[in-house]
């Protein structure tokens, strides 16, 4: 009955073998805290991530086609590549990029400081194991005990190499603390090393360290604390120098940021003329100011940002401006975020203002996102968006927009997308949406083969997918389940995949059976297999 069964099986077999270890290698340190100035940047990636995971996706989805022209034993060899997709399923993880107004944090701190001393570096020098010690304790958070211990350092070793940091370090720790006579000390250092060690390495964190804490003490009426605070966000308004793409020290930033929350009548004109201005010199004073301005809630916030959506010269300022309009999400923030999808020709200022109208909780919010999926003037790329975004809102309203949606599009790449998001959802309604449009002979097979796929993927149950294959005859179909079942994890997907590899009549189906029961751990797999080579 079989051609050369034993031989499949034997091939099967021999990839079940588990592979070498790979070498270790050392683990990568965590990175940094994120802040204002590098929000943006992490929005842009995890987006990008998205956009590179979906097209992943339609990628290996398009390479399953290739399986129904395999003939023979050379072709298997080739299937073993497509263990991979399995990782597919990880897929389903990006519905926590509806979490991404989390991006926009506890940015307490405006200008981003240096909180994580340096490895100790100088193991010759005096005052090395004491700098060990302190940067133990305030990579611990205990501010108190590193406070005291930089102090001892600057005390017993005023000559050390790590003595000119250690005033920083020892104020950034007292700052930690949050108590006001703590800040009245920390200024005094910063103050005392900009004086004795103007050429320490810290010396720009500290301008912008001594900013926040003047801020902090002026909101607790310090009068040095208000003059200097007003004094340094006013500077803003015509800077002596240009910040660089990597200036995320800015004092002004951090003067701004304070005075904006104890006198926002003062702090506002400063930041709309910060916004005004046009100079190349002033980019990453705006790209700050947008945050800024984000963190307050005045009847002017909504405005400022969607004129910077609209008219900065800089793309960055524009794009930030929208994400922070989502960060706002009041029902002008809505206003304003439609009248840049239905004004700008920009489509990535499009595709920001789409995923800021998806963190907005409320249903008009939800309602713009689905007249825009229809919108047929719009491109498809950027309805692709919209339809993704929905598929991540998970609710019982954009999940039958979406089901309702995919007749009425002409577009395969659109019917794709309402494909994929309606798996993401992970709703019976949609599960057994997507297994009536696999099993729809009107359907084009791509478009079943990748609702058959996606209904495996969102957990569908194996009974309802072992009854397709029963009763189909198209062979591309019946290649597609046999996929699908090598895909899931359930005893029951490996019992249908003996029960072809056993019985089907077509040869070519129960290779594919062979071959994907040599990919299982299943015991019953293995069994199986030894089973036909002694046929």
């Amino acid at each position: 009955m079989f051609a050369m069964p034993w031989l499949v099986a034997a091939v099967s077999l021999t990839l079940q073998q588990p592979a070498a270890p790979a070498p270790a290698t050392p683990p990568t340190p965590a990175a940094a805290p994120t802040r204002a100035a590098r929000v943006h940047r992490g929005l842009g990636a995890q987006l990008e991530a998205a956009s590179a995971a979906l097209q992943f996706a339609q990628a290996d989805l398009a390479s399953l086609t290739g399986l129904s022209g395999m003939s023979g034993l050379s072709g298997l060899t080739g299937l073993s590549a497509l263990s991979g997709l399995s990782s597919l399923e990880g897929l389903n993880s990006l519905g926590s990029l509806a979490g991404l107004e989390s991006l926009a944090g506890d940015f307490s701190d405006a200008a981003e400081l240096a909180g994580d001393p340096p490895p100790a570096w100088a193991d010759q020098d005096p005052g090395d194991s004491l700098y060990r010690s302190a940067r133990r304790l305030l990579n611990g958070g205990r501010y108190d005990d590193a406070a005291t211990a930089f102090a001892d350092l600057i005390k017993r070793y005023p000559r050390s190499n790590y003595t000119p940091d250690a005033y920083y370090w020892q104020a950034f720790a007292l700052y930690k603390t949050g108590d006001a006579a703590n800040y009245r000390a920390a200024r005094t250092l910063l103050k005392s090393q900009k004086k004795n060690f103007p050429r320490a390495s810290t010396r720009g964190d500290a301008d912008a360290l001594l900013a926040q804490v003047q801020g902090a003490l002026a909101k607790q009426g310090d009068p040095e604390g208000v003059s200097s605070t007003h004094d340094v966000a006013d500077s803003a308004r015509h800077p002596q120098s240009c910040s660089t793409s990597d200036d995320d020290d800015d004092p002004r930033i951090a003067a701004l940021n304070a005075l904006l929350q104890m006198d926002a009548e003062s702090a506002m004109p400063i930041l709309k003329q910060v916004l005004a201005r046009r100079d190349a010199c002033s980019v990453q004073l705006r790209r700050k100011a947008v945050f800024i301005i984000s963190q307050k809630r005045t009847a002017e916030t909504e405005d400022i940002l969607l004129s910077a959506a609209r008219g900065d010269p800089d793309q960055e300022v524009r794009e930030q401006a929208v994400f922070w309009l989502s960060q706002v999400g009041s029902e002008k923030a809505v206003t304003a975020l439609d009248s840049i999808l239905q004004s700008s020709s920009d489509e990535e200022i499009q595709k920001k203002a789409l995923f800021a109208l998806s963190q907005i909780r409320g249903d008009r919010a939800g309602q713009i996102l689905r007249d825009f999926a229809e919108k047929s003037s719009a491109s498809d790329d950027a309805r692709e968006q919209a339809i993704f975004w929905l598929g991540q809102g998970h609710s019982a309203q954009n999940a039958a927009f979406l089901r309702g949606l995919y007749a009425r599009l002409t577009s395969d790449d659109l019917k794709e997308k309402v494909i994929f998001s309606l798996s993401q959802m992970r709703d019976p309604d949609n599960g057994r949406w997507l297994l009536d449009l696999a099993q729809n002979e009107r359907e084009p097979i791509e478009m079943r083969k990748k609702a058959l796929f996606w209904a495996g993927q969102m957990g569908t149950s194996l009974p309802d997918l072992a009854g397709i294959y029963d009763r189909t005859t198209n062979e591309e179909m019946k290649e597609q389940l046999i996929f699908v079942y090598s895909q899931r994890h359930e005893s029951e997907a490996v019992d249908k995949l003996i029960d072809i590899a056993k019985h089907d009549p077509n040869a070519e189906l129960r290779k594919k059976a062979v071959f994907w029961l040599g990919q299982s751990h299943d015991p019953r797999a293995r069994q199986a297999l030894l089973d036909i080579i002694n046929q």
